[in-house]
Parts: structure tokens; C-alpha cells; sequence
């Protein structure tokens, strides 16, 4: 079980202190455009939603994941060491992580099942996010380290950044113990990922609740991964006309709101349902932007410290309680295809987003604070189709048909 949190610590330093932070800090410095970081997002994002169903069956079929969580997350760390060097070689490499980190998170979040019961599932959720998050603080003092006090470059942050991302990566390598699968069915090879997608979202229509979920969560991790993903830190940077140190200290107080998030919502998970609880915590997301937004638009730049609080908060809690989501509405059978989908949504979303952050931001010329008006609306469709989402618990047969009384049987 810590072996697997530990993982979601590393996921953190990689996720908040490259992409969160210093990659777009970095961009900024180099006189790049907001849409050149969009470009290599939406790219990677694309890759991903062919892949992630791909890896997340392979691991199915195979009856194991740990060896697909080690290759994604070298190949991760191998690019997350190049950043920085040039600008070609930089948006190359970022999107080759981009890929590799976004295919291992697949395979990580379906080890859930493998450390957790039923019963505490919530609970190792939340403290995966929590503790996860102590990972943005590593990522962040890197950076404060050494940029700030050494005056290293930007490459040395990277590779720095790099080399944390692999050591709290290596327990997961070697502690993780998985269940007994149900290995023997033949593993899909790369050219059967089209059919395969098609095959996944037909599988996953069939159980109630799965597609509705897929797309709201499509539509809400629009906006959060359009924020995290480097655009919050130029918002901040640029319309607010704050400087790296405001940003670090606003991480900081997101990062430790999201740890109460996350260890925090783990219970409430348990004893209100995932997704009552998710619906809840998109509430605080349409309420952390509107305060960016009213900062821009007062000039009044001590509002935006409530981003913080409320966005780190909401972000630890998004992620502590959609994936408990997703275990309880698939069946066992196609969990790993089932999250691949679920990360594909997620990497679909991380297309659009940035695409229509730049889309108004540089082509319609509309600003930054119409962009995040727009986020504000993506998570506001997302909670709408989110009540209709049936999270009660499913005790599955061998033919994946829901067993507990009182519950939908798929349409088969």
C-alpha cells in the first residue's frame, strides 16, 4: 500500500514542478507564446487517447502492470531530464514525458484494486492524493533551490526534477505485489488500437453510469488540466502581473490544501459516495476561478491567494474521489480498459482545453480572463451530467453482471 502512495508523490514532483510551474516559467523566460505550450500538450493528449485504452488492456490481458508502470516511468524520467536544453529539443521531450507519465498513470490507478478492499478503497485514495501532494512541495523547492538560491539554469532544475520523479518512483518497481489476474487472453498489439478503442466504449455503454461519467469527467478535467497545465502560472504571470516567487508561494499554499483534500475527502468518500462528494468539490473549482477572474478584472491581486486554497483543496479532492468512481462502476474484468478510457478523456480534455485557451486567448484575441470563463462552464456541464451517475456499490459475478440487490444490470 505505501509503495503505491509513495508512487503518487513522484507523479506530483513530475506533474506540479514541470508541468505545473517551471516548464511554462521557462517558456515565458524564452519569449514563447501561451499556444506553443498548447501545441505540445494537445499533441501528447492525442497520442494518449489511442494508447491508454491500448496499455490499459495489454495490462489486462497480461494480468500484471507494475512492468508497463516501469518502462512509462523511465522513458518519463529520461525526458523530463532533457528539458531546458533548447527549445525544439525541450517541446519534444516534454511531449515524449507528457505520453509516458499520462500511459503510467493508467496502469497506476488500476493497482488500486491491488492494495485496497472495498472497505478502506476511499481512505488509500485520499492518502495516494495526500501524501501524493508532498511531492509539489519537493517540485517546488527544487525549483527555489536550485534557481533561486544556487542560480543553477533551468536545465540543471530539470534534470534535478528528474532524478526526484525516479527515486520516489522505485518503490512502487519493487513493493508493489499484485493480485492474481486473469492472464492468458492475447494482448493487443498496436495495430488493433483503433478497433480497440471502438471495442472499449462499446464495452463500457454497456454498464450504467460508465460513459456518463467518462464524459463529465471529460468536461471538468478540461478546465483542471488546462489550469494546472501551465496556464494558471502564465494567467498569473501575465493578467495579473505577479512574479515567479508570488506563483511559488501560491503553489505553496495549493499544495497544502491539496493534502487536506485528499486525506480529507477519502472519508467523506466513504460515507457520502464518491460521486455526491465529486459534485461537491466542483462547486469549489467554479468558485477558485471566479476569484482569478475578479482579480483580473479589480486589480485587486490579493484575491488571487484565495486560488490557492481553494484550488489545491478541490484538486486533491477531484482526484481522491473520481477514481474511487471509476473502481466502483467497472467490473473487475475491464478495469485496466476502463481506465484507459478514463485517462483518454482525461488527455482529450488536455487537447481541447489548451486549444481553447489558445483559441481565445491568441486567435480571437478575447483575453485570458474570457479563457477562464470558459473553464468555468466546461466544470459546470461536468457537475450537471454528473447527478445521473448511479454510484451505489456493485458486487460483481463472474460474468461481470452486477450482483448486490437494487442494482442496474448492464444492458447485455
Amino acid at each position: 500500500m505505501w509503495s503505491w502512495i509513495i508512487y503518487d508523490l513522484a507523479n506530483t514532483v513530475f506533474a506540479l514542478g514541470v508541468i505545473g510551474l517551471y516548464f511554462p516559467d521557462w517558456l515565458t523566460s524564452v519569449d514563447q507564446p501561451d499556444s506553443l505550450l498548447a501545441i505540445v500538450e494537445a499533441t501528447a493528449g492525442l497520442i494518449v487517447i489511442f494508447l491508454a485504452p491500448w496499455a490499459g488492456a495489454r495490462s489486462d490481458a497480461k494480468g500484471t502492470r507494475v512492468p508497463t508502470l516501469i518502462a512509462t516511468t523511465l522513458v518519463a524520467v529520461t525526458a523530463t531530464a532533457l528539458l531546458g536544453i533548447n527549445v525544439p529539443l525541450s517541446i519534444v521531450a516534454l511531449g515524449v514525458a507528457l505520453i509516458a507519465f499520462n500511459i503510467g498513470a493508467v496502469v497506476y490507478d488500476a493497482l488500486l484494486v491491488d492494495v485496497s478492499t472495498e472497505g478502506d478503497r476511499g481512505r488509500i485514495s485520499g492518502l495516494g492524493i495526500g501524501i501524493g501532494y508532498v511531492g509539489s512541495y519537493l517540485g517546488l523547492l527544487v525549483g527555489i533551490l536550485t534557481l533561486d538560491i544556487l542560480a543553477w539554469s533551468y536545465s540543471a532544475t530539470f534534470r534535478s526534477l528528474a532524478f526526484v520523479f525516479l527515486v520516489f518512483a522505485i518503490p512502487s518497481f519493487v513493493f508493489i505485489k499484485e493480485r492474481e489476474g486473469s492472464a492468458g487472453a492475447r494482448a493487443p498489439g498496436i495495430i488493433d488500437i483503433p478497433r480497440r478503442l471502438g471495442v472499449a466504449w462499446r464495452t463500457a455503454s454497456r454498464y450504467p453510469g460508465v460513459v456518463r461519467f467518462l464524459v463529465s469527467r471529460f468536461l471538468y478535467t478540461d478546465a483542471i488540466n488546462t489550469l494546472i497545465g501551465g496556464f494558471l502560472t502564465i494567467f498569473v504571470i501575465q493578467e495579473l502581473g505577479l512574479d515567479r516567487q508570488f506563483v511559488q508561494g501560491l503553489l505553496g499554499l495549493a499544495i497544502t490544501a491539496a493534502i487536506f483534500g485528499g486525506i480529507g475527502t477519502g472519508r467523506v468518500v466513504e460515507r457520502h459516495g464518491p460521486t455526491r462528494v465529486l459534485r461537491w468539490v466542483l462547486v469549489i473549482w467554479m468558485l477558485a476561478i471566479s476569484f482569478g477572474i475578479l482579480a483580473a478584472l479589480t486589480g485587486r491581486t490579493w484575491l488571487a491567494w484565495a486560488i490557492g486554497p481553494l484550488g489545491g483543496f478541490a484538486l486533491g479532492a477531484t482526484w481522491a474521489s473520481d477514481r474511487v468512481v471509476m473502481t466502483r462502476i467497472s467490473p473487475p474484468r475491464f478495469l485496466g480498459e476502463f481506465y484507459g478510457l478514463y485517462a483518454t478523456v482525461g488527455r482529450f480534455a488536455t487537447i481541447l482545453g489548451p486549444l481553447v485557451w489558445a483559441l481565445v486567448v491568441d486567435v480571437l484575441d478575447l483575453g485570458r480572463r474570457v479563457a477562464m470563463g470558459a473553464l468555468i462552464a466546461f466544470v459546470f456541464t461536468g457537475w450537471w451530467l454528473l447527478k445521473r451517475v448511479d454510484d451505489a456499490p456493485r458486487f460483481w459475478a463472474s460474468g461481470d453482471l452486477p450482483i448486490v440487490p437494487g442494482a442496474i444490470a448492464p444492458d447485455v
